[in-house]
């Protein structure tokens, strides 16, 4: 029994890289694939579904599933045509073939049509209302077109979309709005690619070292000699991750025994979509040094450590701002003061996006605020990066648009492992808020 699930596994593993081996716009149907791979219908249905999970494929409307291009981390900033359609509230009215393309940069055609020629390449996404031979001529130069205001096109220009395998779509947004939206888009993928995950920091190629539950403390030992590493995962016989073992686990325990007796099991683990920060945040709250990264399936990938998080940590704070998030909106309005003592101040004025339905400043954008001047109060101290353990604030007195204040955090304990500081937020020489914070040191 056990062989047969463990052969069924591998064809599964086979047909996923059969899938991804075939021509990009190939149409794919179960049974295909189960008649290519002699397989059964279910079987090439799930790997089909684990294909599409993994981007490989796509299923589309009037059209079925094809093979599509896989969208790297690289390329996360870059819009995919289909991706333009559900932004806009599009409709396709040709090329659905090359829905998956991704677009370069859009251009807005509000200019004569000879006058577009230097400005439209291969990749682009030409914007424009409902001028036929600008759609016509946006096709012709290699770029998909987005006509707005809810136009349709003619037959013809269909036709050249479908051959051309570039999508025509069409939106009841206007110009301007449709603009607005896909640069918003684009903008908070900037922000999404700066978050370095768990799959950015592990060596794909390079598979970790485990044990089975019936490995013996002599197999841990011998491990330990070849790596100099004293924690391991235990897997199955699926390479599913089903325990850990450490040092600690071997005291007094006979070289006999079996890992299965002395493993802690159901350890956390990560995927490789998990955040760094978040993985950071998992070590330092429970106190471990070591995870494993697991496929949806549970099996092992890879492992990580605290050295990989903080080199993954320290990398981010070295790349440039491509993409500012709300934190660093809120900040980029304050200008850094330190005082004779030492002491650092913020100074700021408080802006119409920072104030709530009422007029005065939102007691959200306080919060970050003050914690983020904590923050930074403390990386002055020790350039580490911090967890938040527990926030108390006390709110005085509203806050008025374009108030001009002060933010003076101040350090009242700082340790290898901790940090403390309280926060007050002063205008016209008055205390407005104050709020005492207490975080954990990723180290």
């Amino acid at each position: 029994m056990e062989e047969m699930l463990h052969e069924a596994v591998t064809k599964h593993e086979q047909l996923i890289q059969y899938i991804a081996g075939l021509k990009l716009g190939t149409k794919i149907s179960v049974r295909k694939i189960a008649k290519e791979m002699d397989v059964s219908e279910g079987t090439a249905y799930r790997a089909i579904k684990e294909a599409e999970n993994q981007g490989y494929v796509s299923t589309r409307e009037r059209i079925g599933t094809i093979r599509v291009e896989r969208k790297l981390r690289n390329n996360i900033d870059k819009l995919t045509y289909a991706e333009v359609v559900n932004i806009v509230d599009g409709q396709v009215l040709g090329g659905t073939l090359g829905l998956d393309k991704s677009l370069n940069k859009f251009v807005i055609g509000a200019m004569e049509v000879e006058a577009m020629a230097r400005y439209i390449e291969p990749g682009n996404l030409l914007i424009v209302g409902n001028r036929v031979p600008v759609h016509r001529f946006g096709l012709e130069h290699g770029a998909a077109v987005l006509i707005t205001g809810g136009f349709d096109t003619n037959e013809e220009i269909k036709r050249l979309a479908d051959e051309l395998a570039l999508p025509i779509i069409s939106s009841s947004y206007d110009t301007f709005t449709v603009a607005s939206l896909i640069n918003r888009a684009i903008y908070d993928r900037l922000i999404k690619k700066k978050i370095t995950l768990v799959e950015d920091i592990i060596e794909a190629d390079a598979p970790p070292r485990s044990l089975k539950s019936s490995s013996t403390v002599a197999d841990w030992e011998k491990l330990l000699e070849v790596t100099g590493h004293s924690r391991f995962a235990v897997v199955d016989e699926w390479n599913r991750v089903i325990g850990m073992v450490a040092s600690k686990d071997f005291i007094g325990v006979p070289k006999e025994q079996t890992l299965d007796k002395i493993m802690t099991r159901n350890p956390l683990t990560v995927n490789p979509h998990t955040s760094v920060t978040s993985a950071a945040h998992m070590m330092v709250w429970e106190g471990i040094e070591l995870l494993p990264v697991v496929d949806n399936k549970g099996k092992l990938l890879a492992v990580i450590n605290r050295q990989d998080v903080l080199k993954a940590l320290q990398y981010i704070q070295k790349q440039p701002q491509i993409g500012e998030t709300f934190e660093d909106l809120i900040l980029m309005g304050f200008e850094e003061h330190k005082e004779e003592s030492g002491q650092l101040t913020y100074r700021g004025v408080i802006t119409p996006q920072m104030t709530s339905h009422l007029g005065t400043v939102s007691e959200g954008v306080l919060t970050t605020l003050m914690t983020q001047c904590a923050y930074r109060a403390l990386k002055a101290q020790k350039k580490s990066d911090y967890v938040l353990e527990h926030f108390s604030a006390y709110f005085l007195r509203p806050l008025q648009l374009e108030s001009r204040i002060e933010v003076r955090p101040r350090l009242i304990e700082l340790s290898r492992k901790f940090g403390k500081a309280d926060v007050e937020i002063h205008h016209n020489g008055s205390l407005v808020c104050k709020a005492m914070l207490a975080a954990q040191v990723i180290d």
